[in-house]
């Protein structure tokens, strides 16, 4: 019993994921992060109350913050909460800062956040550089899709 509880407890509790970006762009490159949060914010991420739907990473001047993503309040801290969409910092190695900043501006890249998760007791965001697909790229997407499932349900029946 105590090795399937230690097993579990390497893998990251995922909060929230960003099920849109994955269907609006093309993801180019992943990074992992953190993210300053206040105590009542990670006990609602705690009770899996995220949402990433419309959420982006905004570089300002020398940092980098999360916008748009949505923390639902917390109900027990009462007047001491959170706002729900307020801008959160992102944690992250300068040069990690700077190379992500500089790649946004030229290259015509956006940064979203992909998924919240726990790793530990710390929270963790992975941000991905994105670039946009147009209608029919969406539509080729959904067709390899189908394509995929029914073979994967061809393989399947023929097994039976």
């Amino acid at each position: 019993m105590k090795a399937a509880r230690a097993s579990r407890a390497g893998e990251p509790k995922v909060v929230a994921t960003n099920r849109k970006a994955f269907h609006d762009f093309f993801i180019e490159s992943k990074l992992e992060v953190g993210l300053a949060l206040t105590g009542s914010e990670v006990k609602s991420l705690r009770g899996g109350k995220a949402n990433l739907k419309d959420s982006f990473v905004h570089f300002r001047g020398s940092e980098a913050y999360l916008v748009g993503a949505h923390i639902s309040s917390y109900g027990p801290a009462s007047w001491t909460g959170h706002v729900p969409e307020r801008d959160r910092k992102i944690l992250m190695h300068r040069r990690e800062l700077d190379r992500w900043a500089s790649e946004v501006a030229r290259s015509g890249l956006t940064c979203v956040a992909l998924k919240l998760y726990f790793k530990g007791a710390r929270v963790k965001a992975e941000i991905a550089l994105v670039k946009g697909k147009k209608l029919y790229d969406k539509r080729e997407t959904l067709r390899q899709k189908d394509l995929k499932r029914e073979a994967d349900r061809a393989i399947r029946d023929r097994k039976r």
